[in-house]
C-alpha cells in the first residue's frame, strides 16, 4: 500500500477547518481528483484510513468518472454526510433524513459555487464529451480552472455543516 507521509493521520481532535481546507488543497495539487481531495481530507475523522478514503472516492472525480455530471467535490460532501449521519437501516424515515441533509448541503454548495454539476462549473457544453484520460496537471491547468477553489469551498462546507467546526 502507498504511504502518504505528509498526510498520514495526525491527532484528529486537533484538526480544524483551515487545516482540512489546506489538506484538501494539497491533495488536489498532488494530482488527486476533486472527490478524493475533499473526502480524504476529512474521512479519517470518521474512522476511514487514508488509502481506503482515496480508493472509495477515486471514481467520483471529474463529475463521476470524468463524465462531467455531479461535481466530485460535492459528491465527497454527500459521502461524508452519509458516513456521519446515515443509518444502515432501510427505513423510509432514515432515507428521508439523510436525503434532507444532502439536499441542504447541495443548496449551500450551489449558493457558493453556482451549481453542483461539474460541466456547469467548468463552463462546458452538455454536448462536449470528456475522454476518461485526465488533463495534465500543469500551471496552466491550475490557473484556468475553478476546481481547486471548489475543493476548498467543499472542504469548508464539510467542516462547518458536517463536523460543526
Amino acid at each position: 500500500m502507498r504511504r502518504h507521509k505528509k498526510d498520514n493521520p495526525v491527532e484528529l481532535s486537533n484538526m480544524d477547518s483551515s487545516f482540512q481546507t489546506d489538506r484538501a488543497s494539497r491533495f488536489f495539487r498532488k494530482g488527486y481528483n476533486c472527490a478524493q481531495s475533499v473526502f480524504a481530507a476529512h474521512a479519517e475523522k470518521l474512522g476511514l484510513d487514508l488509502d481506503t478514503a482515496l480508493k472509495i472516492s477515486a471514481p467520483l472525480g471529474g463529475g463521476v468518472g470524468r463524465m462531467r455530471e455531479i461535481c466530485g467535490a460535492f459528491s465527497a460532501c454527500a459521502m461524508l454526510a452519509g458516513l456521519k449521519f446515515a443509518s444502515a437501516e432501510a427505513s423510509k424515515e432514515e432515507k428521508a433524513r439523510i436525503y434532507e441533509i444532502t439536499q441542504k448541503l447541495a443548496e449551500k454548495f450551489k449558493a457558493q459555487n453556482g451549481s453542483i454539476i461539474c460541466r456547469e462549473l467548468l463552463g462546458l457544453m452538455e454536448s462536449e464529451k470528456s475522454a476518461p484520460v485526465p488533463d495534465e496537471r500543469t500551471a496552466h491547468y491550475y490557473a484556468s480552472r475553478p476546481c481547486e477553489k471548489i475543493v476548498e469551498n467543499a472542504s469548508k462546507l464539510a467542516s462547518k455543516e458536517i463536523f460543526g467546526e
